[in-house]
């Protein structure tokens, strides 16, 4: 594959860490600095609402400046926001540091543009591949992130978290540097413009694409549901901290290990069977997840999990980029990015309230209606596939 595919690898897997990092010290700031325990969260909503916020104008941008001006341009937002939390945790600033943590978020947002830009630079046939090898980056992900964020507490002995922000502000600038040498495919698009582009409601109201929104939407609605769950759930069962975040170190080398693979598979079995398999992994692990709460069942499940995710989401992103001419990618993405996002932070925010009123077992059987809202869909897209 084209070489700037993999260098957008290097910095997806840098933006994956750094978001790991960030899942691992956000709340712990939280608890430090919020002024009331229903604040803890607080900065952890704001980075979800940065990346909302994100999504639309992203694309957008990248649509009249290019890949490269608008990748650059969210990465110096990210950039800011490192430089704004360590400012913050170094006066003991909460709210400076939720502020922080929004631009953090915005950065993110144009980050989770990356899988479409690798699409767009490989050549016909290999896109799949393409999305995998940028999905791929998450299993150095997977390593680096939770390490980083245990060794870096010892840079700033009394500011410990100081550290994690230090090394996020490096891992940035690494994905910059990255940023200014890959040569993206910006002129194919340009030459497009003799091609009437579609009116948006035309794009999106396609049977295509509202299955690819929808997959994209169930198989990352679930995952963020159960993965955000499961650590409550783990401690309300007695298991220590330690444990809850090696399940979660299996969660995520369940969500990009198999990467290498699933363009592969797509390419050897197909889409739907692909999308199919990820939806049935999904539902076991509800289904173990439901059998106990053993530290197996656990490990089990949201590695099951991870796997089915994975499956799910490059199939869907996959499909996504067959519903749209080059001339009409900014709002087409933009649209599916906001969609799925901003339900992602709605699932987010239900799971704890799910799990501490209701109990670990209803987080997992609401899970079951949005898996066959997703079954649904993807026979309804096999149904007119094999029609076409």
């Amino acid at each position: 594959m084209n070489i700037f595919v993999w260098m957008l690898a290097i910095c997806q897997a840098l933006l994956t860490t750094g978001n790991i990092l960030l899942v691992a010290v956000t709340g712990l700031i939280g608890q430090q600095l919020a002024p009331s325990a229903g604040w803890v969260t607080f900065p952890v909503a704001m980075q979800f609402m940065g990346l909302m916020l994100a999504t639309i104008p992203a694309s957008l941008i990248m649509g009249v400046t290019g890949r490269k001006k608008g990748f650059v341009l969210g990465n110096l937002v990210g950039i800011s926001g490192a430089v704004l939390a360590v400012y913050a945790l170094h006066q003991q600033q909460f709210m400076l540091f939720s502020c922080a943590t929004l631009l953090l978020g915005i950065g993110i947002g144009f980050g989770m543009l990356y899988r479409f830009a690798a699409v767009e630079l490989c050549s016909e046939g290999q896109q799949p591949r393409a999305i995998s090898a940028i999905m791929a980056g998450g299993v150095i992900a997977a390593i680096i992130g939770p390490s980083l964020a245990v060794y870096s507490q010892a840079w700033w002995p009394k500011r410990p978290f100081i550290g994690a922000f230090v090394g996020l502000l490096g891992l940035y600038i690494i994905a910059l540097i990255l940023l200014l040498m890959i040569r993206f495919n910006d002129e194919a698009a340009s030459n497009q413009h003799s091609v009437a582009a579609r009116p948006l409601r035309d794009i999106i109201g396609s049977a295509n694409y509202i299955v690819a929104v929808v997959a994209g939407v169930v198989s990352y609605f679930v995952m963020n549901l159960l993965m955000t769950a499961t650590p409550l759930a783990m401690h309300h069962h007695g298991y220590h901290f330690a444990q809850s975040a090696s399940v979660i170190e299996w969660h995520v080398l369940g969500m990009f290990a198999p990467s290498f693979i699933t363009g592969r598979l797509i390419l050897r079995i197909g889409l739907f069977p692909t999308m199919l398999l990820g939806l049935g992994l999904m539902v076991a692990c509800v289904l173990v997840n439901l059998l106990g709460t053993s530290f197996n069942h656990f490990a089990i499940a949201l590695t099951l999990l991870g796997v089915g995710w994975n499956f799910m989401f490059i199939g869907a992103t996959q499909m996504l980029t067959q519903c749209y001419q080059l001339n009409e990618k900014a709002k087409a993405q933009a649209v599916n990015e906001f969609v799925v996002f901003s339900l992602v932070a709605v699932s987010a925010l239900s799971a704890g309230w799910l799990e501490q009123s209701f109990g670990w077992r209803a987080v997992n059987y609401s899970a079951l209606p949005i898996l066959l809202v997703g079954l649904l869909c993807l026979v309804f897209y096999q149904r007119q596939h094999k029609g076409q």
